[in-house]
């Protein structure tokens, strides 16, 4: 049999860790916290690249850290 090559596309996403405690700031930056998944310290969740999540994202910029990276996806499947 021959084998099948796997069709792979790059697909941008962001590594948000939590690197500050939300305890002390507004409800609503902890809700925000919470919704990207996000409970613990040094908690590592990934999202994709949207605006949506930038915007929870930069609301809340003073409790984590992001990066960008790429992550190769198999075509066909969705996350």
């Amino acid at each position: 049999m021959a084998k099948r090559k796997s069709r792979t596309k790059k697909v941008k996403m962001l590594r948000i860790t939590l690197v500050k405690s939300p305890i002390g700031y507004s409800q609503r930056q902890k809700h925000t916290a919470r919704s990207l998944g996000l409970r613990r310290l040094n908690q590592v969740a990934y999202h994709e690249d949207t605006p949506m999540i930038r915007g929870m994202v930069n609301a809340i910029k003073h409790l984590v850290k992001v990066e960008e990276v790429e992550v190769e996806v198999a075509e066909g499947s969705e996350q």
